[in-house]
């Protein structure tokens, strides 16, 4: 084991090294407020609404065991429109937390994939895009009609 100071590089470095300017750049990196920081964020965000949802749902299920009436009770007030606004979000959350979750396995184990992760994450916001839209509408068409009343 050796006791010298590790070697500094401006110790070996030439006088033409010393005056080379350095370079930066000027995109910002991966997690400074590019795609790849509001990815990782959103990830996390929907990675802790799914498990309250999971939570509370495996709370509102127990409760059947215990009184079948709190249970009807329950789950007599999700039937309202906000909650299904909410139950849309839900799906959204749900169904981005999956897709980003396949474009970050992708980006660890495909050799390829740190080149294209930028195009990857806007591949599955269209596809996000694509099958939230129609979902959306399908899921808050019954809300629609209870507001404001079927045909």
């Amino acid at each position: 084991m050796s006791t010298a100071a590790p070697s500094r590089p401006e110790a070996d470095a030439t006088p033409a090294d010393l005056a080379e300017p350095q370079r930066t750049r000027l995109s910002g990196s991966l997690y400074r407020g590019r795609e790849g920081m509001w990815s990782w964020v959103a990830h996390r965000i929907t990675g802790v609404l799914t498990f309250f949802f999971l939570f509370t749902h495996v709370l509102d299920t127990a409760l059947v065991r215990v009184s079948p009436e709190s249970y009807d009770k329950v789950i007599d007030t999700y039937k309202n429109p906000v909650v299904n606004l909410m139950e849309i979000g839900l799906v959204g959350a749900v169904l981005f937390h999956a897709l980003n979750g396949l474009r970050i396995i992708a980006v660890d184990f495909w050799w390829k994939g740190t080149r294209y992760q930028r195009q990857m994450l806007w591949a599955i916001l269209a596809i996000w895009v694509v099958v939230m839209v129609p979902g959306a509408f399908f899921m808050f068409k019954h809300s629609f009609e209870v507001l404001f009343g079927s045909k």
